[in-house]
């Protein structure tokens, strides 16, 4: 019986070593648990602290830029009316524009015709010009034959040269 009871204290010792190493590991279990918990709770929470912060100021830029937006559509919506508006006026001085070259074009056709009118005045007046060309010619010769006339006087007789004095030539 010895051994029985020997057997069963060795028996329940080592039942008690299990037990101790369970509850040892166990506890080495937990502490580890809580070292890594400890790390995680190191990282996500600042983690998570700037992504709400990052993610309120996303939502502050995306809200500005729709402000902005519209502010910008308001803008190129009025500068549209007013350069409709310059495009009107610039289409109606065109058609002026386009009115008075027509204009232009009558009073060059009507010009022509009074071209055409004055030709039988343009011949009157080239030939006044033939006729002043035949008085210019007949006065130089008039002029040479004055101072043949003059030279005469002077050198071939010795009585005239008493009159040539009183000559103006």
């Amino acid at each position: 019986m010895k051994e029985t009871d020997n057997a069963a204290k060795s028996e329940a010792q080592s039942e008690k070593a299990a037990s101790r190493d369970a509850q040892y590991s166990m506890d080495r279990l937990s502490l580890a648990f809580e070292t890594s918990a400890r790390r995680w709770e190191l990282i996500v929470y600042p983690t998570l602290f700037a992504f709400i912060l990052l993610a309120a100021y996303g939502f502050y830029l995306i809200f500005s830029l729709a402000k902005d937006v519209h502010f910008l559509a308001l803008s190129v919506d009025s500068n549209m009316n007013v350069m409709s508006s310059n495009l009107q006026t610039m289409t109606d001085s065109v058609g002026q524009l386009t009115a008075n070259v027509r204009t232009m074009a009558v009073s060059v056709d009507s010009m022509a015709q009074d071209v055409r009118t004055l030709e039988p005045m343009l011949t009157s007046i080239d030939s006044m010009e033939e006729s002043m060309k035949t008085m210019t010619l007949a006065t130089y010769k008039i002029q040479h034959d004055m101072r043949s006339m003059n030279y005469n006087i002077h050198d071939v007789s010795r009585p005239m040269s008493v009159w040539s004095s009183f000559m103006p030539w």
